[in-house]
């Protein structure tokens, strides 16, 4: 039986989508398999703090769960931490996270945020390889080596329009730049972010371990009541 990797974009605080995700990677993948999930667990969806409780238990048995930075994740330990601003990471979902961990508006920034949650988010690699691919949140930089990349970079670039590149002969498996329609496809990428929180609709990617290239399969996932027409 092939190896298999799923993996798992910007779920921003949708729990609902993420237990409908992990339940239709267990249907196919019964025995066990790998899932990389490519950050930003928190922010703007409802329940942060579920997300990454739910990440920190880990996976049963015979299962791989690999779990990647994203930028809110960088953003809020640097503003629950005092080690950047905390106003940029408040007015980019920051206050929902903040309710979902019982702090109101108005009170105490961090008050209620577990300091393992804030330690496990600022452990996250920004980073995961494997014999065709390279999973990242945000993107890799074309021009350096992999051993020279920036996390900064990793976990915040943008690709400009229309752009195709990889990384060499690896595909590049990443989100952060939001697309209803999407997933994304380019000749050297896939960019799976669907905007989950927002539109209910989270699409999970499945790749061959021994075949290059993109995803064999895309497992479309739509929160009941969500008003999207399935398919990109």
């Amino acid at each position: 039986m092939m190896g298999i990797t799923f993996v798992i974009a910007d779920l921003h605080g949708r729990l609902d989508l993420l237990e409908a995700s992990l339940a239709a990677v267990a249907e196919r993948a019964p025995e066990g398999a790998t899932v990389v999930f490519t950050g930003d667990y928190v922010d703007r969806g409802p329940q942060s703090r579920q997300v990454v409780t739910r990440l920190m238990a880990g996976p049963p048995p015979g299962w791989t769960w690999i779990c990647l930075k994203g930028n809110h994740e960088d953003m809020m330990v640097g503003a629950l931490t005092g080690t950047a601003a905390g106003q940029r990471w408040l007015d980019n979902g920051g206050l929902e996270t903040l309710q979902s961990y019982g702090v109101e508006r108005g009170g105490k920034p961090g008050g209620s945020v577990p300091a393992e949650h804030l330690a496990w988010m600022a452990e996250l690699a920004p980073m995961h390889r494997d014999r065709y691919r390279i999973y990242v949140h945000a993107g890799v930089d074309s021009t350096l080596p992999i051993e020279a990349q920036d996390p900064e970079t990793l976990i915040w670039m943008r690709y400009a329009p229309g752009v195709e590149d990889g990384h060499g002969d690896f595909h590049v498996v990443h989100g952060h730049t939001p697309h209803k329609d999407g997933p994304r496809h380019y000749r050297g990428r896939i960019n799976l972010d669907t905007m989950a929180w927002r539109t209910g609709r989270l699409v999970v990617a499945v790749f061959d371990d021994d075949k290059p290239g993109g995803p064999v399969e895309l497992i479309e996932i739509i929160a009941p009541g969500s008003k999207v027409r399935p398919g990109p």
